[in-house]
């Protein structure tokens, strides 16, 4: 078992369509060149209730999923068109219009450990334009980077918010598979 996790890699988003309260995935596509990502948890303490002098009753903690920044060398015309829906015309030229409509969408990634590396889903995210950075080339080349800025939610369905699976003999076929298609939870242990 992984002590310390670090690094990110093959990172996938798989389109959602929601019809009539199921949600399906397409296939995933790979986002080549991922420099990071960092997610805090949203959602509020748990909260005390006071009667009688005392905690009375304790609210439990709500989790609204998690909200962060993926960094990348460049977002793939395929986020650009599949889930910010922006347009490519007939000469290749790809447009963003004030109405273009935001698909949501699973996120996949690896992250390596120092013994196993982690794969994780997040299974309902949306996200915001990527902002980037252009600089002028100087005696040294500084590469540029785009975030974008994505929300992780509880899936509207069944307020699953993420998975994750470290490779065991076991289950060594789903490890492998892992980024192939979103992974349904089955059984519990």
């Amino acid at each position: 078992m992984s002590k310390v996790n670090y690094g990110i890699q093959d990172v996938y988003i798989a389109k959602i369509t929601e019809t009539n309260g199921v949600i399906t995935y397409g296939t995933p596509f790979a986002v080549k060149g991922a420099v990071g990502l960092n997610v805090d948890p949203e959602g509020g303490d748990a909260t005390p209730f006071y009667a009688d002098n005392i905690v009375y009753f304790m609210a439990p903690a709500v989790n609204n999923g998690y909200s962060g920044d993926l960094e990348i060398a460049m977002t793939p015309e395929a986020f650009l068109t599949q889930i910010l829906g922006q347009d490519v015309d007939s000469d290749g030229i790809v447009y963003e219009s004030a109405d273009d409509k935001n698909a949501r969408f699973a996120l996949m990634f690896q992250a390596q450990g120092d013994d196993k590396n982690r794969r994780f889903c997040f299974y309902d995210c949306t996200a915001k334009r990527p902002s980037r950075s252009n600089k002028t080339k100087q005696k040294n080349i500084e590469v540029g980077t785009e975030t974008i800025s994505i929300t992780m939610n509880p899936r509207s369905t069944d307020r699953l918010v993420k998975c994750y699976i470290d490779e065991t003999a076991e289950n060594k076929t789903i490890y492998d598979a892992w980024f192939e298609q979103v992974h349904e939870k089955t059984a519990s242990v």
